[in-house]
């Protein structure tokens, strides 16, 4: 019998049975594709990841390989199993920074305290602008006036490895009633240069937040993601919503009684938006031992 430790993980959030859920293996070595994805689904959280170590030489070139399912499939990248598998490793030795090859390239994870806790921030890749989605046809697909858009800065897909459209609502009640069709909306993105619709609107519950989210997938609201959260920070610098370096502070998952916290910035330097930089508190939940054949 093969024994896999495993840790879990709440990301984007100080207080445990909060933010996202992650469970890590730290040492997947020998486990097929297959396998991943059967022992993705025996976790049943949003994501898995494994980590595949390799010789020191490699990993200080390349980083740590890690790998990251859903229950559905493979994820190139997405944000909290990309910093909570970097605190995951932290915790058992790796320092306070650690980088991470992930299936779109070397992601470096720093650690730091804010407020007196541990705190992570990933440094993504640059963002890539995409399509430009019509205000209208977006409307009918999530089922909402279209009025209750911003007509002033564009719908678009934006990406650091995981493309999103960016959905500018007006107001917050909307945004919080708004009951998604994922079906739908699937149908819609699988036209487009986006995978997931990420809406954001600039009134929030929170006084100190900057925006508050949502991101609808196939199981239901995602209660934090950190893989949009950075082309969000990309998107408002870009449309004169938010100063370059500044933090964007991102509330998500009050819909879904998960809240997390995402803190974001992005800078520009000429006409080139560099530097984005995504980042959240995590605290651990458990730890134990996979029994395979």
């Amino acid at each position: 019998m093969r024994r896999l430790p495993f840790a879990t993980i709440d990301v984007f959030t100080t207080r445990v049975l909060e933010g996202n859920s992650l469970a890590v293996l730290p040492d997947a070595q020998g486990l097929t594709d297959a396998e991943m994805l059967a022992i993705a689904r025996e976790f049943n959280l949003p994501e898995t990841t494994f980590v595949i170590r390799r010789d020191e030489a490699t990993e200080r070139a390349k980083g740590i390989r890690s790998r990251i399912f859903t229950t559905r499939e493979e994820m190139p990248f997405a944000g909290h199993p990309t910093l909570g598998t970097a605190a995951v490793l932290r915790s058992l030795g790796a320092g306070d920074e650690v980088s991470l090859e992930l299936n779109v390239g070397t992601v470096p994870v720093r650690f730091s305290e804010r407020d007196h806790l541990p705190f992570g921030e990933m440094t993504q890749l640059d963002p890539t602008f995409g399509a430009v989605h019509d205000r209208g046809r977006v409307a009918e697909t999530l089922g909402v006036p279209v009025g209750e858009l911003d007509p002033e800065v564009p719908i678009q897909t934006v990406s650091t490895g995981n493309p999103v459209a960016i959905v500018p609502f007006l107001r917050l009640a909307t945004l919080q009633q708004w009951t998604p069709d994922w079906g739908r909306m699937e149908r819609y993105l699988r036209g487009t240069d986006a995978r997931f619709f990420y809406a954001i609107c600039p009134e929030t519950v929170d006084p100190e937040a900057d925006l508050h989210a949502r991101m609808p997938f196939w199981i239901g609201d995602d209660p934090a993601t950190g893989s949009a959260a950075g082309p969000a920070a990309a998107w408002m610098v870009r449309n004169g919503r938010a100063p370059s370096g500044s933090t964007v502070e991102i509330e998500q998952g009050l819909e879904v009684h998960r809240r997390s916290r995402i803190s974001a910035r992005v800078d520009r330097t000429g006409g080139q938006l560099t530097n984005v930089r995504v980042g959240g508190h995590f605290v651990p939940v458990s730890r134990g031992e996979l029994t395979l054949p």
